[in-house]
């Protein structure tokens, strides 16, 4: 099935350092563009199954969701968000070894029930969710290349 949104960057980094990144819960909340960090539930880190409380924020608005982790090695970081105990949305990291570096793709699949969105709506603020997870998608790939490059 083809994501709502996805991008990718080249980045100048191992793959295990930007798997490092995007699998630690405090790195991500430092380099995503809603995603405000979370912590592990039934878990010391990240590992297949492992769920977290996530805290996103977007202006003044606040909600918190609960993943779970469905990939989690070196070549990709996934999991499935739910909301109120609805899914809303899974969330991929593939990071592919380049001759430089590595390449690093940044995907998410809208997964709400059509008679939840507009609750989402007023919660987030946000009206189309692919179009601001696109601009969230390109930030975030942003900011993460420079946190791998960094050291």
């Amino acid at each position: 099935m083809t994501p709502d949104a996805s991008a990718h960057i080249e980045v100048t980094a191992t793959p295990q350092r930007v798997f490092d990144l995007v699998s630690n819960l405090r790195s991500l909340g430092g380099v995503a563009e809603e995603y405000q960090g979370g912590k592990w539930l039934n878990a010391a880190g990240p590992r297949v199954g492992a769920r977290f409380r996530g805290l996103n924020k977007r202006g003044w608005r606040i909600w918190p969701t609960t993943a779970t982790v469905t990939d989690c090695d070196a070549t990709r970081f996934a999991f499935e968000v739910k909301s109120l105990g609805l899914a809303v949305s899974r969330w991929q990291y593939d990071i592919e070894q380049t001759a430089g570096g590595c390449r690093v793709t940044e995907s998410t699949w809208d997964r709400r029930p059509a008679w939840y969105k507009p609750f989402t709506i007023l919660a987030t603020g946000v009206t189309d969710r692919a179009v601001t997870n696109q601009r969230n998608i390109e930030a975030t790939l942003r900011r993460l290349k420079r946190a791998a490059e960094s050291s």
